[in-house]
């Protein structure tokens, strides 16, 4: 049950405030000034979720109580009841941190709509705080983040495989967070407390890429002046990530096939192979078997890479995740700058509606842009970039492929479309459709 300090000194609305909230399964304290209301907070056995507030009072009004409720909790949302004369002060209050405002009079559906939108907005900022802080206790142990079906899967598939030594092969598009899995797999490992060693093999040449994995003899080519460990030696005992493996050449594939098939590595200029005792994890955002069918990727490795394969999903197929993500990239952003700020519902569908082609790399992008660029609290719709704010309108059939499509691809496409066209809200979608609402969340989250 949810606890609403609710503060006003027009007792006919505190009482009338009291019997809504009450009949909506709340925990209701009334206040009728802000002294009181302040009082009752350290009184009344902890705080509350939620603060409402008018701003017009004598002795302590609303924006005071705001300031008080921020310096004792920075997550309790305070929502303000305000006459339009006082437009202007709480539209102030927002950017110094309040949750939202009402004008008077409101109507009582809005009210509660926004009371539970602040409570779920706040609870969900305070697990990852805490989620935060536990991790940082734990040496900064890598857990990713995310409740979708989809991405959950992939995560228990993941635990499952970290028990192993068995290579495991990351596929997904750019920006999916290949590398912040290969290291939960680590963490999760018996290989731990050894090193984990990442390696982008789309940096690097043939050449520079055998030297910097195999090591190489003094004098074996202009430049080596002394002998040099390998990054497989220097992972002895741990793990090795190499990353973008779908960009190397098919005479470093041979190489590296070997050293799959023998665990030996065999430094540049020498003839005697050494032993390496390494937990490989590669990734790639190329479709390997089609990179194979196609000649660029030598198929017996591929078959050895492909021992425990896993997916990261895209961003889109993922939406439930984008609000914890979008609470995490505030919050991190938030400490790191010395404040914390929040999206309106409006800027949050718009953000959950965009494609995001450059994925969770993308999403933490315009996070901080928003966190550096933005208002001081409080970062609505307008504040968005335009790409974000206003999407280019797609051809949902030329997009398809030219294959026969599914039934499934079609409707997924059309809904897409749709859902562009209304700028995400999904009650208008719905009515479009011709779809109840609870229908099409289930079709969008699936």
């Amino acid at each position: 049950m949810s606890k609403v300090l609710i503060i006003d000194d027009e007792q006919s609305l505190l009482i009338t405030l009291e019997m809504l909230f009450s009949s909506e399964g709340y925990e209701v304290v009334t206040a009728s000034d802000g002294r009181e209301g302040v009082r009752l907070m350290e009184q009344r056995g902890g705080l509350p979720d939620l603060v409402i507030t008018d701003i017009r009072m004598p002795d302590m009004d609303g924006m005071q109580v705001l300031r008080h409720v921020r310096k004792v909790d920075p997550w309790l949302p305070v929502v303000l009841i305000t006459a339009q004369a006082d437009k202007d002060d709480a539209i102030k209050a927002c950017n110094e941190g309040a949750y939202h405002f009402l004008e008077k009079p409101f109507q009582n559906h809005k009210l509660l709509q926004v009371s539970s939108e602040a409570v779920d907005h706040a609870r969900a900022g305070r697990r990852f705080s805490k989620r935060r802080r536990e991790l940082s206790s734990q040496c900064a142990a890598v857990v990713p983040i995310g409740n979708s079906p989809v991405f959950k899967h992939v995560l228990e598939t993941a635990e499952k495989a970290a028990a192993t030594d068995s290579t495991i092969l990351i596929q997904g598009e750019s920006g999916t967070g290949k590398e912040l899995l290969a290291r939960y797999i680590y963490n999760s490992s018996s290989r731990a407390q050894r090193p984990f060693v990442p390696v982008n093999c789309g940096a690097l040449t043939e050449t520079l890429l055998e030297s910097e994995l195999f090591g190489h003899l003094k004098g074996s080519f202009t430049g080596a002046l002394v002998n040099k460990d390998g990054l497989f030696k220097v992972a002895s005992g741990g793990t090795i990530f190499l990353d973008e493996i779908g960009d190397t050449s098919p005479s470093f594939q041979v190489k590296l096939l070997r050293v799959l098939q023998e665990r030996e590595i065999t430094p540049v200029g020498s003839t005697e192979p050494l032993s390496v005792d390494v937990r490989i994890i590669v990734a790639t955002n190329r479709e390997l078997d089609t990179e194979v069918d196609s000649g660029r990727f030598r198929r017996d490795l591929y078959y050895r890479l492909n021992v425990i394969p896993l997916r990261m999903p895209a961003l889109r197929e993922r939406r439930d995740d984008i609000r914890l993500l979008i609470d995490y990239f505030l919050e991190r952003n938030g400490e790191s700058a010395g404040h914390g700020k929040r999206f309106t519902q409006a800027a949050l569908e718009k953000l959950e509606c965009y494609q995001w082609p450059g994925n969770i790399r993308e999403l933490e992008n315009v996070i901080e842009q928003m966190s550096v660029l933005g208002p001081s609290t409080r970062i609505g719709e307008e504040h968005l970039p335009g790409k974000i704010r206003e999407p280019a309108v797609r051809n949902f059939v030329d997009d398809q492929p030219k294959a026969t499509p599914t039934l499934d691809t079609v409707e997924t496409a059309y809904i897409n479309w749709v859902m562009e066209q209304v700028g995400g809200s999904k009650k208008e979608a719905a009515r479009i459709l011709g779809i109840d609402p609870s229908t099409l969340y289930r079709k969008l989250s699936r």
